[in-house]
């Protein structure tokens, strides 16, 4: 099938004021693209909900409203439409700058949203032992622990440089039969790669309520139950409550979040670690890195390895008495 992609150029602040125009002359399939600094505005604002954002390559240079309409005679009434109610909006007087309201219109193949960036994850083999597996692809004839990931919507493939530099620290330092904290689970990678590699017990702990659904269902998929799968929702930062249920004594302890709330976070990491215990963070780009060591090394804890992929880093810290 194809479409009709009717592109209006305006402004951030414009944007709402162009969507309520093509909304009027019937368009309701409608997509925002935001400037760079409205988006990176908005990401760090969100900064519990994001795991990572490259700057560089969020937002456009030009904002824009787009619209949808299948390519079909009955619809061009529709866009013509839209160009006049868009024409109109400079004399309604609405008090902000509306940019210059140029219209395109170009004819688009439709394409499956859904399922188009399955195509950028692969099997991926990580550290000695693991290998994440696409739960779209056949398992393979391999000696490696096969971890079957269907992210969803929540984080985590595994491709990410943090994440894979999370899941070789754990690997190097998880001994069989421990339990294990991952806070900040997203898709529940890290959590279900411990239990894979011999944890008797994993913890996954986040602030969306996604990750509930999406961690389940893919510890169910590599053949993990409830016993020895925790999964809470909530914020560690503020939530005496989840704090009481989690507990403490953990040998190992991952967080793949960001630099502002890993720091947030070390001081209660280093209560809830058995002595002489593991914390295993990432999601540290490298301006904040120096930082981020600095806080973790005064709440107490020794940093014994720090590794670093493109501008990503990761440090293997010890709970230290």
């Amino acid at each position: 099938m194809k479409w009709l992609e009717i592109t209006v150029y305006t402004t951030d602040a414009g944007a709402d004021y162009v969507c309520a125009a093509l909304t009027g002359a019937g368009i309701s399939g409608l997509s925002i693209e935001q400037s760079r600094s409205a988006a990176a505005a908005f990401l760090k604002e969100s900064v519990l909900y994001w795991d990572f954002a490259d700057m560089d390559k969020i937002g456009t240079d030009h904002p824009c409203v787009k619209g949808y309409v299948a390519d079909c005679p009955e619809n061009l009434e529709k866009v013509a439409a839209a160009k006049e109610a868009v024409s109109r909006l400079p004399s309604l007087g609405l008090g902000v700058d509306l940019g210059t309201l140029s219209v395109t219109v170009q004819t688009v193949d439709e394409e499956d949203w859904a399922n188009n960036w399955k195509q950028y994850y692969k099997p991926l083999e990580i550290g000695r032992r693991l290998l994440v597996l696409p739960c779209w692809e056949p398992v393979p004839d391999t000696d490696r622990v096969v971890l079957k990931l269907d992210p969803g919507m929540a984080f985590g493939t595994g491709a990410h440089h943090t994440t894979r530099m999370c899941l070789e620290l754990l690997e190097k330092v998880l001994e069989p039969g421990t339990d294990m904290l991952d806070m900040g689970c997203g898709s529940g990678i890290l959590s279900i790669a411990a239990r894979l590699l011999g944890a008797k017990k994993a913890v996954a702990v986040d602030i969306d309520p996604i990750a509930e659904t999406v961690a389940r269902d893919n510890a169910k998929m590599n053949g993990l139950g409830e016993e020895g799968y925790e999964i809470y929702i909530g914020n560690l930062l503020s939530d005496q409550g989840l704090r009481d249920r989690i507990g403490t004594g953990y040998p190992v302890v991952a967080a793949n979040i960001v630099a502002d709330v890993i720091i947030g976070l070390a001081p209660y990491a280093k209560t809830v670690l058995a002595p002489g215990g593991w914390f295993i963070v990432s999601g540290i780009i490298d301006d904040r890195a120096e930082e981020t060591r600095g806080k973790l090394e005064e709440a107490g804890f020794a940093v014994q390895q720090v590794v670093s992929s493109d501008c990503w880093y990761a440090l293997l810290c010890q709970n230290t008495l």
